[in-house]
């Protein structure tokens, strides 16, 4: 059996166990690793100095702006391939993956130089201070040019994970990780360049893990080709794209916009409460990034078990990737609201304002994160499965909808603890939004596994 069927005998027919193990863990572990290095940048910035740190947090939110133009093209076609493929349509799949792969990159391009030119205002209005805003346009300036790496990274590894080949994802993401990891403190410290080595250190390790990519493709490991020539914008194509990916820049928006509200909130309690809540974005990221790669690799799952009409599939998907992740969320949340100081500490030279606010803030957020694999399931599951308009209103809950309202007003009432206790607040109400939204769509899916059942005794009779 050659690479390709092997993939799809993954998706359509392997146990879902171990379906889930082949596809999730690896992906898993790679954006695991990738959050560990986000730590490692904040871990190594700190000890230059909490305006540094602050830095760092500022321009956080703006890189995923523009890493959220490969989630719209690379989540939205991935969602699309995966139920071509359970189809049986490998034609037009192969194409959506190269219309995706080359409009990211020239998407992305344009809007890097816009962001370079308005770099500045941009920062202010994210929330840099006088004292940050230097230390913040220097990263800014190389970490945001070599983001056109991380659009072309981020768009494969969604439409590699979609054909089953989870361990190129791993495999790329680990291996820029790890070099970063190694050449933070070499560029930070020996070379002295400061928070421009930190970001000089990204920028050679998201090139490398393209290469990773570009590898895949020309050893023609992939069952798709991503020719110019095939790129189609057909109105079905497009709008498959889209009513997935859009959701999906959203959510990456939004979730911009949360780190931009809470910097300029915490900007009134200065640069240590910045670099605090950083901090904690930082961690509370690693833990939902872990949680978003294993989804990761349920998707395609989910996605070519409902285009094969495998409802049962489908069914057990769902349960065994909400146990699995729950399992992992609240082992993070407990380490996480047990040692909440001892884990801030390590991101500072001895700020204890930056300890106490991060601390306070680390203890709830580990609290509320044990709600998060079920609320990550289910706004995946409605983009996995063609839903956008679902998955659009799911996946803008926990940083728009429930978001934006308690950060805007729960400060002026509540000071710096409504700033601590936006998101764990946030997270709340989102759990209590996706069971309604959950229930109707176990009815709908039972519906049409009894009536593709009828329609099977019909036929057989």
């Amino acid at each position: 059996m050659n690479s390709q069927s092997k993939k799809m005998e993954l998706l359509g027919s392997t146990s879902i166990p171990k379906a889930l193990l082949a596809m999730g863990i690896p992906t898993m572990v790679g954006m695991l690793v990738n959050a560990f290095y986000n730590l490692v940048d904040a871990y190594f910035v700190g000890g230059l100095g909490e305006s540094q740190m602050g830095a760092i947090s500022v321009v956080y939110p703006l890189g995923q702006v523009v890493v959220g133009l490969g989630l719209l093209f690379g989540n939205g076609a991935a969602s699309y391939i995966s139920r071509l493929l359970g189809r049986g349509d490998k034609e037009n799949a192969d194409k959506v993956a190269s219309t995706a792969l080359y409009s990211s990159v020239s998407v992305g391009a344009i809007i890097i130089i816009i962001c370079m030119v308005f770099l500045h205002p941009i920062l202010k209005l994210l929330g840099a201070t006088d004292s940050i805003l230097p230390f913040a346009a220097t990263y800014a300036s190389i970490y945001i040019v070599s983001c056109i790496f991380n659009v072309f990274n981020v768009t494969m590894n969604n439409i590699v994970t979609s054909e089953g080949a989870a361990k190129t994802t791993m495999c790329a993401l680990l291996t820029g990780a790890v070099l970063n990891i190694a050449l933070d403190p070499l560029f930070i410290y020996v070379f002295d360049l400061g928070v421009a080595g930190a970001a000089i250190a990204t920028a050679i390790s998201q090139v490398v893990s393209t290469c990773v990519y570009l590898t895949y493709i020309f050893r023609k490991k992939s069952v798709f080709h991503f020719r110019v020539k095939d790129c189609t914008y057909t109105k079905e194509n497009i709008s498959e794209i889209f009513k997935i990916g859009i959701p999906t820049l959203v959510f990456q928006i939004l979730t911009s916009v949360s780190i931009s509200l809470i910097n300029n909130a915490a900007g009134d309690y200065g640069d240590s409460a910045i670099a605090g809540m950083g901090v904690v974005t930082r961690l509370i990221s690693m833990g939902s990034l872990s949680v978003f790669g294993f989804i990761k690799g349920f998707q395609p799952i989910a996605g070519y078990s409902y285009g094969a009409k495998k409802f049962d599939r489908l069914r057990e998907a769902i349960k065994t990737s909400i146990l699995w992740s729950t399992v992992f969320c609240v082992i993070f949340g407990v380490i996480l609201a047990l040692f909440p100081t001892a884990i801030v500490s390590q991101f500072t030279k001895g700020d204890a304002e930056m300890i106490r606010i991060g601390a306070a803030s680390l203890r709830a957020n580990g609290i509320s994160i044990m709600l998060f694999e079920f609320y990550t399931v289910y706004s995946s599951l409605f983009l996995a499965l063609g839903k956008g308009r679902e998955g659009f209103i799911l996946g803008a809950c926990r940083q728009g909808i429930c978001f934006i309202p308690v950060i805007l007003l729960l400060p002026m009432v509540w000071g710096l603890n409504g700033i601590m206790y936006a998101q764990p607040i946030a997270d709340v109400l989102s759990a209590v939004i996706t069971v309604f939204m959950a229930i109707p769509l176990h009815k709908k899916l039972n519906e049409m596994q009894r009536k593709t059942a009828e329609i099977s005794t019909k036929d057989n009779d």
